[in-house]
Order: C-alpha cells, then structure tokens, then sequence
C-alpha cells in the first residue's frame, strides 16, 4: 500500500479538520500529490494538488477554505480544511502523479489511497 488516509470523521459546519495521507519515501520524493473527494451518488472530483517545488493549487470550492501541504521529511502530506459546510461531506483520497498532466485529471495520477470519509453536519 502506498498511500494511507487518515483524519477523517464527523465534524460540524464552521469546524476544522485535518487530513493527512502518508505515503511512501519514493512516492512523496517523486510526485505531485494532491487530495480528491467523493460524495455519494457523485463522481470523484479534485480538491487540491501540491507539486514537488510546493506549488499549491486549489478546486474554487476550496480555494480560501482548505490548505494542502507536504512535509517530506515524514513522508506525509495534509488537507487542512477550515470552515467546513455540509457540501464538503464525502470520502476524500490522496492521490500522487506527475506534475506535467491536467491536475484535475484523475488520469494525472498514479497512486490512489483507500479514502477517508468526512462527514459535515449542519
């Protein structure tokens, strides 16, 4: 397994939580890694991506509310996501991929974890 979700829960509207994917040294080494989500009856969409040089880029239901960030020192990469709403209840997945693709592609990327559900109550 190379990347492992973790974070999730039940949170109220206006809350923060903090995700956090843990992945291999070789993966967080070598990709951009950035966080998808999934609501039910929906499909998967892009939250957020980080590239190698930390560049950061966010979906424009996010952009202001969440932030991603990697610390590879422990191969770890996070989604802080701040001011939650309802509408952002959904299981959330780390993925990794290379920098040069459409960052909102899933074809973009390589690596995909299990997922981890967030569910938003208003």
């Amino acid at each position: 397994v190379q990347l492992v979700e973790s974070g999730g829960g039940s949170v109220q509207a206006g809350y923060s939580l903090r995700l956090s994917c843990a992945a291999s040294e070789r993966i967080i080494s070598n990709y951009a890694m950035a966080w998808f989500r999934q609501a039910t009856g929906k499909e998967r969409e892009w939250v957020a991506q980080i590239t190698l040089g930390d560049r950061t880029s966010y979906s424009d239901f996010v952009k202001g509310r969440f932030i991603i960030s990697r610390e590879s020192a422990k191969n770890m990469v996070y989604l802080q996501m701040n001011n939650v709403r309802p509408e952002d209840t959904a299981v959330y997945f780390c993925a990794a991929g290379g920098e040069f693709g459409l960052m909102s592609m899933e074809s973009t990327y390589y690596y995909w974890g299990q997922g981890t559900l967030v569910t938003v109550s208003s």
